[in-house]
């Protein structure tokens, strides 16, 4: 599949990679332990923020502040779909710790 005709995307992560694939060379960030950990955090952070942003939009509707049940929705999918990726991603880390402690030296 070639990604380099992708064009108006909003993710920097796929603009990044359609740039690396079309130019043909790649770019290898910083991949030790501390730069991982703080992708991690980051990710666990803006996993948090949606979350929020979900319980802040129920209590809006709940209370009548808002009628909007779209702004409810998408809020609510976010955080769905946010907390799905964080648990998934947490998931193949403790197999992946696993596996290692398994390792005889």
């Amino acid at each position: 599949m070639d990604i380099s005709s992708l064009r108006n995307i909003s993710s920097g992560v796929i603009k990044n990679a359609a740039e690396t694939y079309s130019s043909g060379t790649a770019v290898r960030e910083n991949s030790d332990f501390g730069s991982l950990f703080a992708k991690a955090v980051d990710n666990l952070n803006t996993t948090n923020a949606y979350l929020s942003d979900a319980e802040n939009e129920e209590l809006k509707w709940a209370l009548g502040e808002s009628e909007n049940t779209h702004d409810l929705t998408i809020a609510l999918k976010k955080a769905s779909t946010a907390l799905q990726y964080t648990v998934a991603v947490r998931d193949k880390f403790l197999e992946a710790y696993k596996e290692i402690m398994q390792i005889q030296i």
